[in-house]
């Protein structure tokens, strides 16, 4: 990935997608905003304990960045699962957004922006269709299928090719931070008969990890996904640059990731 600073804000790139036509993407860090401790300060979510003012200007900062108007953003309430919805220009998004944790559109103009702090953010773009689509994947939308889902929704809806589809898979919690308990194995089992690939049975001694940039890179595989990278980036390991749930006991806020088609 590289790292772009601009107004004061900072955020990485997929070097995959950053050099095409047509798109612009972006997985912002949590500096360059104006929230207060500890939600400083690039915080977007509304819903962590942040003064809502603060979030709606962080929010209007990275639509700023981007070039549109922050009421050409689309969003979604986040839930855990598999369920992706479509961003239409031309059908504004109501207040509460849907609850939801893919979104996919084949409209220029449109921001779709999701929240993080340790969940794997993963991008979509086909640059044939000119479709994008984002996606929120904790352990649970993980094992729902939220990647292949938002996939399979980009081929229902504007057809696309799997094999055309560039992906990325971004900054998280990895491997190295992310230790689960056996209700969260037991569900990995349960959902991939190759689960054991994905675990680490030890890591410096302690129990489990669950490796989600190996299982989210799987599992879009499996739906025909071929140009796909990983970020690499583990939240927990750099709480600095990024917001994390587990890092900083749950009392933290949530960085914005990003795409857009441009034109007009």
């Amino acid at each position: 990935m590289f790292r772009v600073r601009k107004n004061d804000l900072a955020y990485y790139q997929f070097d995959n997608l950053r050099y095409l036509d047509g798109v612009t993407h972006g997985i912002f860090t949590r500096r360059g905003g104006v929230s207060q401790a500890p939600f400083d300060s690039l915080n977007v979510g509304a819903t962590v304990g942040d003064n809502p003012g603060d979030v709606e200007a962080n929010r209007q900062r990275i639509a700023a960045v981007v070039g549109v108007p922050p009421e050409n953003t689309w969003t979604t309430w986040q839930v855990h699962s598999a369920r992706v919805i479509v961003a239409r220009r031309d059908a504004p998004q109501g207040y509460p957004p849907e609850q939801a944790d893919g979104i996919i559109t084949a409209d220029p103009g449109v921001l779709l922006m999701m929240r993080f702090a340790d969940c794997v953010p993963m991008i979509f773009f086909d640059p044939k269709k000119r479709v994008a689509g984002l996606a929120h994947a904790g352990w649970r939308g993980t094992v729902a299928g939220i990647g292949p889902a938002t996939v399979n929704a980009m081929v229902a809806e504007f057809q696309c090719n799997p094999q055309d589809i560039i992906a990325g898979i971004g900054p998280s919690i990895g491997p190295c931070c992310y230790e689960v308990g056996p209700e969260v194995l037991a569900q990995v089992h349960e959902t991939f008969i190759d689960a054991d690939e994905f675990i680490l049975s030890s890591v410096n001694g302690s129990g489990a990890h669950l490796d989600l940039w190996k299982t989210n890179r799987h599992d879009i595989q499996a739906v025909g996904v071929r140009k796909i990278e990983v970020a690499g980036l583990c939240t927990a390991c750099h709480p600095h640059e990024f917001f994390s749930h587990r890092a900083e006991a749950g009392r933290t806020g949530r960085f914005g990731a990003v795409i857009m088609l441009n034109g007009d």
